[in-house]
C-alpha cells in the first residue's frame, strides 16, 4: 500500500460516515446568502465548474447549494443520442471500469472485484438476471452535472435501498477498499428494457447527502440498518430514454448492468475517458 493509500484511505475506516454527511446536509442546505454564494463560487473556482451550461446562471436564483449542485442544464446542452439501438450515457463522468460481469463477478480495481449479488442486496434471483451481462461504472465530480438520466426507456420494477457504509469514491480509495461498491449505502432501481433487464446503482459516498429517485422523492437518508423494498407490479412508472430518474445531493458514482448477450458497450469505453449525459456509449444487440 502506497503512502498516498495510507494517509487518505485508511483514516477513512475511523470516520463517522453518516454524520459527516449529515453535517454536510445541513451546510449544503443553509439560506445564508453570503455562506451559499461563497460556497457556490469557491466550488465553481476549485472544480471548474462550466455555469454557462446552467439554466440559471444568476447564483440568486439558488436558494442554498444544493439547489446549485442539482442543477438543470440548459435546454439542448446534453442532447440524448437519436440512434434507436444506442445506450446513452446515463450522466456527466468519468468511466471507473465496463465490462463484463464474469461468473457473476464485478472488476472494480486492479486486485478487487465484487460480486453482483452483493451490489444488488444478497437477492439470487435479483443478481442472476445479470449472470455473464456486461457493467459500467461512471465517476462523478464536484463539477459534474449531477441529475441522472436512463440510458433507455424502461419499466420499473423494482427499487432496493441497501445500508452500507460512505467511503469516498475517488480513484485512490477505489483502489484500496475491498467490495468498496457493494459496501457503500446505495439504491439499484430495476428496470424492464427493450434489451432485456437494466440496473442502474446509484451509489453514496462520504459527504453524498441524500440520494433521490423522480418516482420516489428522497430515498435516503434516512439510515437503515436492514435492506428495504419497494415493488411496482400495478401502474409501474415508464421513463423514456433520456427522461430523468433520480439526482445526487452531492456526487457519487453510477453502475449501469445489462444481461448477458443484450448489449455491447462502445470499443473506447475504457477506464479514464471522460463521458456526457446522452452521448452513445454502447449498442443494444437484441
Amino acid at each position: 500500500m502506497s503512502l498516498k493509500q495510507i494517509c487518505t484511505v485508511l483514516p477513512q475506516y475511523a470516520l463517522p460516515h453518516h454524520m459527516l454527511s449529515g453535517w454536510m446536509a445541513t451546510l449544503t442546505h443553509c439560506r445564508n446568502k453570503t455562506w451559499k454564494n461563497l460556497f457556490i463560487r469557491t466550488i465553481s473556482r476549485v472544480y471548474g465548474v462550466n455555469l454557462e451550461e446552467a439554466k440559471y446562471q444568476d447564483l440568486e436564483h439558488y436558494a442554498n447549494f444544493n439547489e446549485f449542485f442539482t442543477r438543470e442544464l440548459k435546454d439542448g446542452a446534453r442532447p440524448i443520442t437519436a440512434a434507436a439501438d444506442a445506450i446513452a450515457c446515463p450522466a456527466d463522468g468519468v468511466i471507473s471500469q465496463a465490462g463484463s460481469i464474469n461468473g457473476g463477478r464485478i472488476f472494480q480495481a486492479k486486485g478487487h472485484e465484487y460480486s453482483a449479488l452483493e451490489l444488488l442486496g444478497g437477492d439470487a434471483e435479483r443478481a442472476a438476471a445479470f449472470e455473464n451481462g456486461s457493467f459500467a461504472t461512471i465517476y462523478l465530480s464536484p463539477k459534474d452535472y449531477h441529475r441522472l438520466h436512463m440510458p433507455l426507456s424502461g419499466t420499473l420494477t423494482e427499487m432496493v435501498h441497501i445500508p452500507g457504509r460512505l467511503f469516498s469514491v475517488n480513484n485512490t480509495t477505489v483502489e484500496t477498499v475491498p467490495n468498496l461498491f457493494a459496501r457503500n449505502e446505495r439504491v439499484a432501481c430495476l428496470f424492464e428494457t427493450e434489451a432485456g433487464p437494466m440496473a442502474l446503482v446509484l451509489v453514496g459516498a462520504i459527504f453524498v447527502s441524500s440520494i433521490e429517485t423522480v418516482w420516489h422523492g428522497v430515498v435516503t437518508p434516512p439510515s437503515i440498518s436492514a435492506p428495504r423494498t419497494w415493488q411496482y407490479p400495478d401502474n409501474p412508472p415508464l421513463l423514456e430514454k433520456g427522461a430523468e430518474m433520480g439526482r445526487f445531493n452531492m456526487g457519487s458514482t453510477i453502475i449501469v448492468l445489462f444481461g448477458k448477450d443484450f448489449t455491447a458497450w462502445n470499443g473506447e469505453l475504457q477506464a479514464g475517458c471522460a463521458v456526457k449525459l446522452g452521448e452513445a456509449i454502447g449498442r443494444v444487440l437484441k
